[in-house]
């Protein structure tokens, strides 16, 4: 009103701009809320009662309402029930309580395991209840814990440096044995598959066919075939009595990288960048079936008599169980931390080994159960074929046994 008489008069009104106002508006703001801003709130009897009941509740629920009569009749020498926890008491014999106290002897929930029956001698036994919803007294808490046993190998004379042998002239990416162990083969970077005498490291035979690095190589036990696989993206059969390729298996989309026969029927196991674990049929070279699952490259492969008669592990640091049959996954481990390059299945033992540039794993089959770590800490990438051993500032590609010949090249 005084605004609007003042402009009747004619007297000259400031105009007020948006900065002004605002500052007046939080001037005002403060000098309603400020006093009280810093103020705490009122308590609230009720909602303090409420809080303190559920954690009464929760902490003391299973022993809050235990019946009287059920103290006294323990305390008057009756046996413990069966669903009890025997706890091994840490006083002497001295300090022990005795017969007809109400707090020698308390029932432990149904819920809860036994104990075992076995007590140590010449220590004091109590049975004590534990709330199930508790996780500070879980069973692990009641048990004894034993050391670890960590299994010692046999002791060996140090490996030496038996020979050299030498001839590709690229990177050496794959090895293979004969079963009767007269010669062996290698794949390289050269595109070019060499048979060396085993006895003499002589050069038997050199196979020319691929067109990209060979990754992976496989020889028969029941045929006299050699399989090969490489970048570019085949997977071929070789007759070593005729020394040529006698089929191809077409299917990949990428690069192949890892291969592995199967020790009893006529299947070909390939796995490669595309993700994809390939099943072949030896003979007919058909395609039986791809066991898809993996986000990344397929980079080794072994296969097993039994279930899981396929076992992958890949570049998304993953290992998983296939079963043949189905084409469907059985397991995934997902225990490593980085891409798992090599697997080796173990001679005698039900179990295997996976090596990751983060830790060798040692694992039981069938179910896959996680024993312990058999390198800690080491700087190491393993190559997709044979893994036993590992060399500090060196690059293992392949470690073959009993003879443990390791091909290495240097740096990281």
């Amino acid at each position: 009103m005084a605004m609007a008489a003042a402009s009747a008069g004619g007297e000259p009104v400031e105009p007020q701009s948006l900065k002004k106002l605002s500052l007046k508006s939080l001037r005002r703001s403060l000098d309603l809320f400020a006093p009280t801003h810093s103020l705490p709130f009122a308590p609230d009897a009720e909602s303090k009662r409420i809080r303190v009941s559920c954690k009464v509740n929760a902490e003391y629920g299973a022993v809050k309402n235990l019946p009287t009569d059920q103290g006294r009749a323990q305390g008057k020498g009756a046996a413990a029930p069966s669903n009890a926890l025997a706890l091994l008491g840490t006083q002497d014999t001295k300090d022990a309580p005795r017969e007809g106290t109400s707090n020698a002897i308390i029932p432990a929930p149904l819920m809860l395991p036994k104990a075992p029956e076995s007590a140590v001698p010449g220590k004091n036994t109590t049975v004590l209840s534990i709330p199930g919803s508790s996780d500070r007294f879980s069973t692990s808490a009641l048990m004894e814990r034993l050391p670890s046993r960590w299994p010692k190998p046999v002791w060996h004379a140090p490996w030496k440096n038996y020979r050299v042998i030498s001839g590709h002239l690229g990177w050496v990416r794959s090895i293979a044995f004969d079963p009767g162990n007269e010669w062996f083969c290698t794949g390289s970077a050269d595109r070019t598959i060499k048979i060396w005498d085993l006895a003499s490291g002589m050069l038997k035979l050199t196979l020319t066919g691929h067109i990209e690095q060979v990754r992976g190589l496989a020889v028969s036990q029941r045929h006299t075939y050699l399989f090969s696989a490489g970048d570019d993206k085949q997977v071929k059969c070789w007759d070593l009595e005729q020394n040529k390729v006698i089929r191809s298996y077409h299917g990949h989309l990428s690069g192949v990288y890892c291969l592995a026969l199967h020790p009893t029927i006529d299947v070909l196991l390939t796995g490669g960048r595309d993700s994809v674990c390939r099943v072949w049929d030896i003979r007919t070279k058909a395609h039986v079936s791809a066991l898809t699952g993996h986000d990344n490259t397929v980079c080794s492969v072994f296969a097993r008599p039994t279930d899981p008669q396929v076992v992958t592990g890949s570049h998304d640091t993953t290992i998983k169980f296939w079963d043949l049959v189905a084409g469907k996954t059985m397991c995934t481990l997902t225990h490593h931390k980085k891409s798992v390059r090599a697997m080796a299945l173990h001679p005698k033992e039900k179990s295997f080994a996976s090596a990751s540039a983060d830790n060798i794993k040692k694992w039981s089959l069938p179910k896959g159960e996680f024993l312990h770590n058999m390198l800690s800490q080491q700087k190491t990438i393993f190559s997709k074929n044979r893994l036993l051993s590992s060399l500090d500032h060196w690059r293992v590609k392949h470690v073959y046994m009993p003879f443990l010949m390791i091909i290495v090249d240097q740096g990281l």
